[in-house]
Order: C-alpha cells, then sequence, then structure tokens
C-alpha cells in the first residue's frame, strides 16, 4: 500500500510539474480550470492504470529492466484512461496536447527513478563505495565474466557466505564489474593469486561463473587450486538465480561430469515423446543404475502406466518408492523376478500388456562374472532371450536392448554374454520383419557411465573417504564414459528411432562415445577435485588387469557396417548374426547347461556363438562355430 500511495503520489507530482512546464505558473489551474479537467483525471487513471497492472507489488530492491518495462505501459495505460475522462469533463478544449507527453514522460521519470535510487541505495551505489568484507565471509576470485559474473555478483550482500576479491575475464581485463575489479586472464590465475600475498582479501575458493569454459582449462584451474591449497566450484544454472528474488547462490562442486568435455546437445524430444506418451511401459532391471534412469525419463514424459521388474528386492523398493513419490498420478506394478525365470517374465508381460520393454536387467561386474560364468551366461544371455520371446508372445510394440562396448571382440564373459544377446535380438528382429505389426527390436551399446553401481568413479570415492590409495589395473587402461541421463537420452532417441525406421530392424544402434579417458587420468582428477595432490597427499596403487579385462575397449566390431544416423551422437551398425533357429536351439542347450552349473561347457557354447571371444580361463572344447547369416 505504501508502494501504490507513492506511486499515485508520483501522478499528482508529474500533473503539477507538466502544468509549470507548459504554462510557465500555476495559476492556469484555477483560471483554465485544470485541476478538475486535468489533475484530478490523470490521478484517477493512474490510480487505475496501477491496480490493473499490479505495478506496485513489484520489489524495489530488485528492480530490473523488466519492472521499467512495466513502469512504461503502466504510464501509458494511465494516458489512454485519462484521454476519454478529461474529454468528458472539458472536451480537451483547454488542454494542450504537449501537457499530456510532458505528464507521461515525468510519472515514468518519477516512477521509475525512486525505484533506481532506493535499489542504488540499499547496494551503497548512491554513495559509489562498495562494501568491504564481512567477518566469516569468504573471499572468492570469479573465473569469467559477462551476464553470469553479473548474476552472481547481484546475488551477494553483507549476509552471504562469499565475498568476490575480484574477476578473471579474457575480454575484461582492468574493468569494473559492479565495483568488483577485473584483475587478469584467467591463465592468469596463479599470477593474480599470489598478488594478493598474506592478505586476509586473499581468495580460498575460486569459483567458475563460464558456462562454457574448455575442459582443458578447467584441468588447469583444477590442478592449481590443489596446488595453492584453494578450493573450486561452479556457479549453479542460472535458472536457480532468479532476478527479483531473495535466491542465493549455492555453487556445486566440480565434478567427474564436468572434466569429460563432452559438449551438450539439445535433442527433439518429439520422437521420444511420440514413443512414451500414453503407453504402456515395462523395464527390466528397473533399481539399478540405467533401469532407475530409464524410469525416471520415462516418467517426466508421461506413459499410461509403468511396470517396475528387478530380481533386487531392495533396488525395487526403492524405485518404487521414487515413483510413487514424484509421480503419483501413473499406474504402476512393481514385480521381483529374476529374468532368467522363463514362466514368471511370461506371465508379467501377460498381465501386464506392455507397448514397450527396456531390458536393463544383466549382471554385467566383469570379475563377478567371470568367477560365476554360469550365472552370467544364464542372466545376460538366456535372461535376455526369454523377455525377447515374452515380447513377441504379447504383441508388444518395441523391445529395447541395453548392451554394453564389452560385447565387441569380448575377452571377458560378461561381454559374450551380452552379444549373444545381441545376436539373438537380431535374429528374432530379421525374422520378425516380414510380418506386418510386428514387434520392432532395438539394440542400443555403449560404454560406462558414471556413477553406476560397481563403476570406478563411485569405487574412487569410498577410497579417497579411506585417505587412498586409489587402485588402478593398468597404467595404459583406458574407458569411454558418459553420464547416465546422457546416456539414457540417447538410449531414449534411439529407440524412438529404431521403432519408426523399418530399415534398422536388426541393426545394434551405438551411442558415440567421445574419446577415451585414461582410467588413471581419472583418478588423479578425483584426488584433485577433493582438493588433495596426487602421489604427495594420495597415492594411485597399480594392481594389474584383472580376469578378462581389456586395455582398450572398442564400440564396433570390424565386420560391422557403420552409419550416421538422424540424432547426433548415435551411430548404427549393420546385423551380424546366426540364424534364428541355429540360434534358438543352441540357447536351449545352453540353458540346460547354466541350470547344470556346468560353467566350463557354458563357456564353450558361448564360444561357438561369438566366434571372436578369447577367453583365457576356459579350457578349449570341440563345439561346431555357427555362420553368421550374410544381410
Amino acid at each position: 500500500m505504501v508502494a501504490f500511495v507513492h506511486d499515485v503520489a508520483m501522478a499528482v507530482i508529474a500533473v503539477f510539474v507538466a502544468v509549470v512546464f507548459r504554462f510557465g505558473t500555476f495559476d492556469y489551474l484555477e483560471e483554465r480550470g485544470l485541476f478538475s479537467g486535468a489533475i484530478l483525471p490523470f490521478t484517477a487513471a493512474a490510480a487505475i492504470s496501477l491496480i490493473l497492472l499490479r505495478n506496485y507489488r513489484t520489489s524495489w530492491r530488485h528492480v530490473s529492466t523488466a519492472d521499467l518495462v512495466t513502469i512504461v505501459q503502466t504510464a501509458t495505460l494511465a494516458v489512454l484512461i485519462y484521454l476519454p475522462l478529461s474529454f468528458v469533463t472539458t472536451r480537451l478544449s483547454e488542454i494542450p496536447r504537449t501537457f499530456v507527453v510532458i505528464a507521461w514522460v515525468l510519472f515514468i521519470v518519477l516512477m521509475s527513478g525512486s525505484r533506481v535510487a532506493y535499489r542504488l541505495f540499499h547496494e551503497r551505489g548512491l554513495l559509489f563505495m562498495r562494501r568491504s568484507m564481512q567477518p566469516g565471509q569468504v573471499p572468492v576470485l570469479l573465473v569469467g565474466g559477462g551476464n553470469n559474473a553479473e548474476i552472481f555478483l547481484r546475488s551477494l550482500d553483507d549476509k552471504s557466505e562469499f565475498y568476490a576479491v575480484g574477476v578473471l575475464d579474457d575480454l575484461a581485463s582492468g574493468n569494473l564489474l559492479r565495483g568488483v575489479p577485473v584483475l587478469g586472464r584467467i591463465d592468469e590465475a596463479e599470477k593474480v593469486i599470489e598478488s594478493f600475498g598474506d592478505d586476509d582479501n586473499r581468495p580460498r575458493k575460486l569459483v567458475v561463473v563460464e558456462r562454457t569454459l574448455p575442459t582443458e582449462v578447467l584441468e588447469q584451474l583444477v590442478a592449481l587450486v590443489a596446488r595453492l591449497g584453494l578450493t573450486i566450484a561452479r556457479i549453479p544454472d542460472l535458472s536457480q538465480l532468479r532476478p527479483g528474488t531473495e535466491d542465493k547462490p549455492e555453487l556445486q562442486p566440480i565434478s567427474v561430469e564436468d572434466l569429460l568435455g563432452r559438449p551438450q546437445i539439445v535433442l527433439d524430444p518429439a520422437p521420444v515423446m511420440g514413443l512414451i506418451a500414453g503407453k504402456r511401459v515395462l523395464i527390466t532391471g528397473a533399481g539399478g543404475s540405467i533401469g532407475s534412469e530409464i524410469v525416471r525419463q520415462v516418467c517426466s514424459i508421461g506413459p499410461a502406466a509403468l511396470c517396475l521388474v528387478d530380481s533386487s528386492e531392495l533396488n525395487l523398493y526403492t524405485i518404487d518408492g521414487e515413483v510413487a513419490r514424484d509421480w503419483p498420478q501413473f499406474e504402476r506394478v512393481a514385480r521381483v523376478i529374476d529374468v532368467r525365470h522363463r514362466p514368471g517374465i511370461g506371465a508379467c508381460m501377460t498381465g501386464f500388456k506392455p507397448d514397450i520393454v527396456f531390458h536393463a536387467a544383466a549382471l554385467k561386474h566383469v570379475p563377478i562374472v567371470e568367477a560365476n560364468p554360469a550365472e552370467g551366461i544364464w542372466t545376460n544371455a538366456i535372461g535376455s532371450r526369454n523377455v525377447a520371446d515374452a515380447a513377441v508372445a504379447t504383441g508388444c510394440r518395441t523391445m529395447v536392448l541395453i548392451s554394453t562396448d564389452k560385447a565387441v571382440n569380448p575377452t571377458n564373459v560378461m561381454g559374450a554374454s551380452k552379444r549373444c544377446a545381441e545376436s539373438y535380438v537380431q535374429a528374432l528382429a530379421l525374422a520378425q520383419s516380414v510380418r506386418p505389426n510386428a514387434t520392432r527390436f532395438v539394440a542400443v551399446r555403449f560404454g560406462n557411465v558414471l556413477g553406476s553401481t560397481g563403476s570406478v568413479v563411485p569405487l574412487f570415492e569410498r577410497q579417497l573417504k579411506a585417505g587412498g590409495p586409489l587402485t588402478v589395473t593398468h597404467a595404459d587402461i583406458e574407458r569411454f564414459f558418459m553420464t547416465i541421463r546422457e546416456a539414457v537420452q540417447l538410449v531414449l532417441q534411439a529407440s524412438a528411432l529404431g521403432t519408426q525406421d523399418v530399415s534398422a530392424q536388426g541393426k545394434v544402434f551405438v551411442l558415440d562415445m567421445g574419446q577415451p579417458v585414461k582410467i588413471v587420468d581419472l583418478a588423479r582428477q578425483m584426488i584433485r577435485l577433493a582438493g588433495l595432490r596426487p602421489e604427495i597427499d594420495v597415492a594411485v596403487q597399480f594392481t594389474g588387469l584383472r580376469p578378462g579385462e581389456k586395455l582398450y575397449e572398442e564400440l564396433f566390431h570390424y565386420g560391422e557396417q557403420i552409419a550416421a544416423t538422424a540424432i547426433p551422437r548415435v551411430n548404427v551398425a549393420s546385423p551380424r548374426t546366426a540364424g534364428l533357429r541355429q540360434l534358438t536351439e543352441t540357447l536351449s542347450r545352453l540353458q540346460l547347461v547354466c541350470e547344470a552349473g556346468n560353467a566350463a561347457e557354458a563357456i564353450a557354447i558361448v564360444k561357438s556363438l561369438v566366434p571372436e571371444f578369447r577367453h583365457a580361463g576356459a579350457a578349449p572344447q570341440p563345439v561346431a562355430v555357427l555362420e553368421p547369416v550374410t544381410i
């Protein structure tokens, strides 16, 4: 109400001053009846305009250009209301047109000027002085300038945790940014920090506000802060710092994902919406790392119903509770089923009748599967066959197999068993391709995902908490890495394309994983991110390659023809499989061997299905090699 009364008073002042500007005296107010013909109507019009546009409800402390636009709209509407009011009272006979223009300009100047002055006063801009650092505040040095730095600095005040002592910007060295000096270029960070000496204002944290900072520069800054004993963080997304609110910045730590150097791409959501929205979706391995992220992204699109399948009661309980909490509107069922149990998975699909199946259930930890080969083959190869057959039997529209780069020229049982799953899905897809409305099969192959259960990043995090050392199997070992969220986004995109494109039947979609990362470099980066020094504070220890482990992973087999797709970072490989009848007979025999726990014979049968499989742990046995079908 105070703001409303103030703005109405500004309208009165604007009219009086406009009279003086136009006539040079106040005598005309009474002489020409301007009090009733100009001042009262304009004041009433301004009050009506303020009420309609609610201009008085905006925060003066955070006034912005958007508020100034609203002020112009308010003044303009006041004039548009005033003119007919004044015409009714005086027919505009005694009111010059220039008087209206002057009153409009003055009303804008008075309303906006008072707001800007109020903000400047609170930011001490009227006193032309910058706040000094308060006790307990952390001195920070910003990396990057521009709009991001402007928003971050605007959010700081006496109560903030941080105090900006300077900015590093390649384009504005020597300038001031909201009173904060730009002390040098980004590559001069060490020189700038050392220039503070032992002063209390010496930066204790670097805040990266430049969202597009090159990965190599970010890596250098991480190494620098570790060497100087500082910490580093990055500004949150601009959406988290909303102008005109009391939001405070909650800085985010630099993560391993930030150092991957994978540029963000914008994907067309329409194909995935068409695939998922309003459909019945079943997800195996729903409680795992990949499966749970598929659940989240599917729920964000809006399926008709959801069936969560997992052999782990705890994992299933966790993801089911998350869906119940965040998406209670969706029909859902949760089933504890092992995909190796053919009748169980068949009955589940018959009852649920899914339109789409995402098959993410698998045993994926290489050393564990090496130690339990029959169990791994039973789950990954036979379990995938059970899910694919059930999808066909229930008339499912699309079945998506989540595969791995370890299926290419495998040296371990896990990779070979996943290659068996790929082969069966490819053979089934080719056999089904001649039938109208047949189930579409999509196999998607990609490498390691950061943060997944059993992956190297959580292992390094646990080892760091324990004080080290960080264990790496070999100095030259490399892996492809991708974030879980990005991997699932591309899986959904590939699934939509594989469903729509008839020519993609039987092909394997392969996600572009970028450049491989040396595990030892990843270990050293994680040490630096923890504010420690590799080999000094925390050691890196080499333990030797584990059974079945390769130095380098591959995404394509030499016999596969590779082609790009319309989706960025998604390629497609030509089918490479045996005939469906041969595969069915061999997998049936493989199931019996796995059920009997005969690991050696199971591995021998897998070798017959995957001729390129080179496994040092099993003795070779004379088995027939199935010839691949030429497509």
